[in-house]
């Protein structure tokens, strides 16, 4: 769908309802009620696919945020009806900067896995309540489809392998995603061993890609002066379980077309080997 960019208005969603079209609403337990929320209101003919327990996310060794094998994903996307064919419309509940953070990782696992047919409704749920769009309740059975045919694109993804390389010869940034404590090692995510940040990483944290009063991702332009000290280098965002990075990732691939990885295994999986460096301070 030419006219579709990465994200969509409500508007433009309630138009383009009724065709090529699969919405895709992501609204878990830890964001945005899960289930019974999705069940009590939701954008009309919408799926519902839970960003926890449907595991979009995969735990692998201590690493709780990786990439899950393609034979799963390809089976998740036939059972939730999604084709090559369809473009994909992510709902999260638009409310704070934790379920856009769904909303790009999920968006980030589509088109890792091949489908760019896809986009994020700007402000989520939120907005499409506050444009007075029609509202459905119940629950959608989606039409289930063959097994996806996964492609992944590696030039979206940085394995571990790819950051060690990046970090040994300086060839690619190092973007932390989270706050500045986290950065500092002043605290610890339970998921790593031990506090810190990879190697010469820079620091935006993802809260600041989000307007608290508006409840969406800031205007181009400010995000354009938020990452613009960043060096020429393409960049590779990390966080602790690869779900906040998505946020720092999406504005800038996505939004400010720069050259851009998400590290899903984060400092979760850096820190398993107690060999790999971390900076702390």
């Amino acid at each position: 769908m030419s006219s579709a960019s990465p994200l969509v208005s409500a508007d433009w969603l309630a138009g383009h309802l009724g065709g090529e079209i699969l919405v895709l609403d992501i609204r878990s337990a830890v964001d945005g009620g899960g289930a019974a929320a999705y069940e009590a209101a939701h954008v009309p003919g919408a799926i519902h696919t839970d960003y926890v327990t449907d595991n979009w996310r995969a735990a692998k060794g201590m690493a709780t945020g990786m990439l899950p094998e393609p034979d799963y994903l390809a089976a998740l996307f036939g059972r939730l009806g999604l084709t090559p064919a369809l473009h994909a419309v992510i709902v999260s509940a638009g409310t704070s900067p934790g379920d856009f953070c769904a909303a790009a990782r999920i968006y980030w696992t589509l088109k890792v896995c091949g489908h760019d047919k896809v986009s994020i409704l700007d402000g989520g749920m939120a907005a499409w309540r506050a444009g007075g769009h029609a509202l459905e309740s119940g629950r959608n059975a989606p039409k289930a489809a063959a097994k996806y045919p996964v492609r992944l694109r590696e030039e979206l993804r940085a394995d571990l392998a790819r950051v060690e390389a990046a970090i040994a010869s300086d060839s690619e940034t190092m973007l932390d995603s989270r706050s500045a404590s986290y950065f500092a090692g002043h605290e610890k995510s339970p998921q790593a061993k031990r506090g810190g940040r990879l190697p010469r990483a820079l620091l935006i944290d993802h809260t600041q890609v989000f307007d608290p009063a508006t409840r969406r991702l800031r205007p181009r332009a400010e995000l354009e002066k938020l990452f613009g000290d960043l060096p020429s280098l393409p960049v590779v965002n990390y966080c602790n379980t690869g779900h906040q990075a998505a946020a720092n990732w999406f504005v800038l691939s996505e939004v400010l077309g720069r050259p851009a990885r998400l590290y899903d295994g984060s400092m979760s999986e850096w820190t398993e080997d107690d060999g790999r460096p971390v900076e702390v301070g």
